[in-house]
């Protein structure tokens, strides 16, 4: 077998391209009041349901060894510029954020919060939420090591409490969306910390999912000490979610509301 084995031809991530482009238009038709919120659901869950099937093929496939080591580092490095991506893609929201938030227009008073916005205290959900993350981090990293050194019911415990403080958190920010005093029409206050915050909880969604998958094939016994890439992707994902948590806590909640 050739080190550089191809694998089969998948049409999952067409599917989820057009999936996600269906949500994308859903979301700005929702925002502007003209498409009900279970429409604009609709297409989140195909997003959902077509990743635990791709996810699954890409574990079939490693299952029956068709991932060679060649192959492995090839995933490994798509997962690293994966996330790389996504890196520049919150750099455009921070951008946008500190544009507006360090030089402030006549429009919205000169000043920052503007006026009229009365902003969040950041040391009550987002402090909360920022302990939820920094821990699900510890128990993230308790499962790899307990996964290297073979220790199954203790890899199975941390990583279900990983899941279910990612849980914790997206209830905890649809709390702070429900008691916020302003809305995303609030102009650019509001636009650029709901893209931002909740650009982040989507992606604090789909890192739980992920995360919930690898558990699922950890009870299976499907992940060894030398065989759990998905696993690595997965707290690699995660870890980045937290770190970009961290610079929203810290720009956003904190110095932007001084």
């Amino acid at each position: 077998m050739s080190p550089f084995l191809a694998v089969q031809t998948s049409f999952w991530p067409f599917l989820i391209s057009m999936a996600l482009f269906s949500l994308t238009g859903n979301a700005v038709l929702w925002f502007n009041s003209k498409l009900s919120f279970m429409l604009f659901i609709t297409p989140m869950i195909l997003v959902g349901s077509m990743m635990f099937l791709w996810w699954k093929d890409v574990n079939r496939e490693s299952m029956i060894g068709y991932h060679t080591h060649k192959l492995e580092v090839s995933l490994r490095v798509g997962m690293l510029l994966f996330i790389l991506s996504e890196v520049f893609f919150f750099v455009s929201f921070f951008w946008a954020f500190y544009d507006a938030s360090l030089s402030p227009t006549i429009d919205i008073g000169m000043t920052w919060p503007p006026k009229g916005i009365v902003t969040l205290s950041f040391y009550s959900v987002p402090l909360l939420n920022t302990i939820i993350l920094l821990s699900s981090g510890i128990t993230v990293t308790w499962a790899h090591h307990s996964i290297m050194n073979n220790y199954f019911n203790k890899s199975v415990f941390s990583l279900l409490l990983t899941v279910l403080l990612g849980v914790y958190f997206l209830f905890m920010q649809w709390v702070e969306y429900n008691e916020a005093q302003f809305s995303m029409a609030d102009g650019v206050y509001g636009s650029t910390f709901f893209m931002a915050t909740g650009f982040h909880g989507m992606h604090v969604l789909v890192g739980t999912t992920f995360l919930f998958y690898v558990w699922l094939n950890l009870l299976e016994c499907k992940l060894l000490y030398n065989h759990h890439f998905s696993f690595e992707a997965a707290a690699w994902y995660w870890h980045f979610v937290d770190v970009v948590w961290l610079i929203l806590f810290i720009s956003i909640y904190w110095w932007g509301s001084l």
